[in-house]
């Protein structure tokens, strides 16, 4: 049989190794508290579902939609920016509509990289910011980030070593899995550098709005310069709730979001014109069901390092993100994420991501979803602290 190039770039599903062994035990019908992929359980607002509901009973509204977004769901996107970031977006050159943020980057990637291309992301990171790029054929340089590294640092010497130079630096702020912050300061000299490098920036934003403790994240946007180098996606998966709506955008140099309209054009008619007038309405509404979603996270996300803590695991309350990035205690680091991971499930009927999955250097950590209710978040860290009792963990407080 022939072979499949793209396909055989892609490297085993790490989480797959988890989700096995959970859908394994509960076919065995043991309880397991799945704290793994970022999947929100929260339902979608109210007066979001009714706009869809009622949209959906035009008939007009079942035809085929542009691939771009419908126009009022463009200038939608573009008036957020303005109150937000008072950032000006033309909405028929600057933004485009988007299914979610992971189609969006995955076809903007096969839009401007060919075999030979250099482009730079963050290890660890979400797949999708490496994966987009191995897809398109371009070769992927890994930037290590998190506790004790110097990203400009590191980013500086990856630029001198590599050849040929990089055609496209990929970000996202706050992050996942390590929920890192950005400041404006950050984003400034990331403009500055891709300037003098002659490099594209594609900045993912996925979690603008859960934020906790009153940190408010810089929009790439706002840099001096930055729509002359780069773009940034914006997800209404979780902000909103929609995760199942498929619904994100694309906004910035005029030039990459019009090579994302144009192979869009190609591949699909745009998402179902009831969703992009939801989402129209979403986000020309009051932002008083943003708080309140955000609002569980931050309890829930209390909780969970609460609990931790009461295990005897140490790990930094998050700023922001729907996630807790915790390093896997001593006695059990050697393992490794992928087998601590595993450790957890069979023994705390936990269930959380194994770090390894989103880059090498997030072998030493785990990534916790703050996707259960609290009382399941307090459940979980019972059987967390059970599980290191039984094995003496000097972490483990009696």
């Amino acid at each position: 049989m022939n072979e499949f190039p793209r396909i055989d770039r892609l490297p085993p599903y790490v989480f797959a190794v988890v989700n096995d062994l959970k859908m394994e035990l509960r076919h065995q019908n043991i309880d397991v508290i799945d704290m793994g992929m970022g999947n929100p359980d929260l339902p979608t607002p109210d007066h979001i579902v009714d706009k869809l509901t009622e949209a959906a009973q035009k008939g007009v509204n079942h035809r085929y939609s542009a691939s771009k977004g419908i126009p009022n769901l463009r200038k939608a996107i573009c008036d957020w920016y303005q109150r937000r970031y008072d950032v000006y977006l033309d909405p028929d050159t600057e933004a485009v509509a988007t299914m979610g943020a992971k189609e969006g980057l995955a076809h903007l990637a096969l839009a401007m990289l060919s075999p030979g291309d250099v482009v730079f992301a963050p290890d660890p990171t979400y797949p999708i910011h490496t994966y987009a790029a191995i897809i398109a054929g371009a070769d992927v340089r890994r930037i290590p980030i998190g506790k004790g590294r110097d990203f400009f640092e590191d980013l500086t010497a990856a630029t001198r070593q590599t050849w040929p130079q990089p055609k496209v630096l990929m970000l996202s702020y706050p992050h996942n899995p390590t929920t890192e912050l950005a400041t404006p300061e950050f984003f400034q000299k990331v403009v500055d550098w891709a300037k003098k490098h002659k490099v594209y920036v594609i900045h993912d934003m996925a979690y603008a709005d859960l934020t906790f403790d009153g940190y408010v994240p810089p929009s790439f946007l706002q840099a001096e310069g930055a729509k002359d180098v780069g773009v940034e996606f914006y997800s209404m998966s979780k902000s909103y709730s929609m995760a199942g709506w498929r619904v994100g955008f694309c906004a910035g140099n005029k030039q990459l979001v019009h090579a994302l309209t144009r192979i869009k054009s190609y591949l699909d008619y745009g998402i179902f014109q009831p969703i992009q007038i939801a989402a129209t309405v979403a986000l020309n509404g009051p932002e008083d069901c943003v708080h309140e979603i955000v609002e569980v996270y931050q309890k829930r996300r209390d909780v969970l390092i609460s609990g931790l803590e009461r295990a005897g695991w140490d790990v930094p309350s998050p700023k922001a993100t729907m996630f807790v990035w915790a390093e896997i205690p001593e006695p059990f680091k050697k393992m490794g994420s992928v087998e601590f991971a595993k450790k957890l499930l069979l023994e705390a009927k936990v269930a959380v991501s194994p770090g390894l999955g989103f880059g090498h250097f997030g072998d030493d950590y785990v990534r916790f979803s703050l996707i259960e209710n609290e009382h399941r978040i307090n459940q979980a860290c019972r059987g967390i602290k059970k599980f290191f009792q039984k094995e003496g963990c000097i972490c483990a407080k009696e």
